[in-house]
């Protein structure tokens, strides 16, 4: 029924975001509040989807049809009731519907049988034929709703509809609110009542400073939560619950581009030159470490060669040894053999 993505709002000479980056689906057959503080972006939002203000970004959609691509036929599905009630109050209430119903495209004949229904449910048959200017405020908010319902519309938007009414006034409304979704159509609404909005809702949103908070599913929260709706309300819209968005025109987001790629370029430099230097430690490192390791294996060689050449030598002497006292034991024997020899001569 409403499709809303990415809806960014930003009044001309404010420096700040009225509604930034909102992002809602509300679907047939269901009564969706819309609850915010004063300033939290809600009539800016209602005025964007009605096609009222333009928006700077993202894309709304009624029924399928663009608000901004196709806006005839998106409004031919919204019926408005703003919270001013703005009427021409020199027409009758007759002849302001009469207009509004031409202004949609309803036979004259439906309108004729609408203006009977909707001024005996809302009670206003006795002054339908009187002059605008002298109906009371709710009169006149009655006339409104009237007006926004002459084309039967399926997507029901409604901007603090209640607000100053008489409890006989309000729940007419708020019947035929119920009478609305029950007939498959969608009632999108603003209040600070929460109480009605605890009766009436199937789902409600909560925007805080332009930003949208939480969707809430009413009869599971009431279910579940261990908190009144009013105090939860009251907990998600308190200032430091969402900051105010600043708006940044072109120049100072490209300078402050500028200066975050320069930033980056910087800590990108210096990683790189700290990587370089520290690739340049471990190279001195590594160099001093392998010359210390091929003096050491030198060191080594020269010992080995040493141990070796003592060796050999020690090998040597041991074997002079050896043939020194091999050829004394051969003499003495051949002394003895000669002895032996010269004594059996004799």
């Amino acid at each position: 029924m409403l499709e809303i993505v990415g809806l960014t709002k930003r009044y001309k000479n404010s420096n700040f975001y009225s509604v930034k980056n909102l992002n809602l689906t509300l679907n047939e057959g269901e009564i969706f509040g819309f609850l915010g503080k004063n300033g939290a972006g809600k009539s800016t939002t209602i005025k964007c989807l009605t096609g009222i203000l333009p928006f700077d970004e993202g894309t709304i959609k009624v029924c399928g049809y663009d608000i901004q691509k196709n806006p005839i036929e998106a409004k031919l599905n919204i019926g408005y009731v703003p919270d001013n009630h703005a009427v021409y109050e020199n027409l009758t209430g007759r002849e302001y519907v009469n207009y509004m119903g031409n202004i949609y495209r309803v036979p004259k004949d439906i309108i004729e049988e609408r203006i009977e229904k909707f001024a005996n449910l809302f009670s206003m048959s006795h002054a339908i034929d009187n002059q605008i200017r002298s109906y009371s405020h709710g009169m006149k908010q009655k006339i409104c709703i009237i007006a926004a319902l002459i084309h039967n519309p399926k997507f029901w938007v409604l901007d603090e509809p209640l607000m100053g009414l008489d409890p006989q006034s309000t729940f007419e409304i708020r019947e035929y609110m119920k009478e609305h979704k029950r007939l498959g159509n969608c009632v999108f609404f603003s209040s600070h009542n929460i109480d009605m909005v605890e009766k009436l809702c199937d789902r409600v949103a909560i925007m805080n400073r332009g930003q949208l908070m939480e969707i809430i599913d009413v009869k599971k929260f009431m279910k579940e939560s261990e908190v009144p709706l009013e105090t939860y309300f009251l907990n998600m819209t308190k200032d430091s619950k969402a900051k105010v968005i600043k708006f940044e025109d072109k120049k100072e987001k490209k300078l402050k581009l500028k200066a975050e790629k320069a930033q980056k370029k910087k800590e990108r430099d210096e990683k790189l030159k700290a990587e370089k230097e520290q690739k340049a430690i471990l190279a001195k490192e590594k160099k001093e470490e392998d010359k210390k390791i091929k003096a050491e294996n030198l060191q080594v060689k020269k010992t080995t060669k040493k141990e070796i050449r003592d060796i050999k030598s020690e090998k040597k002497l041991q074997s002079k040894k050896l043939n020194e006292e091999y050829s004394k034991k051969i003499k003495e024997q051949l002394e003895v053999l000669k002895s032996k020899i010269q004594k059996d001569k004799k």
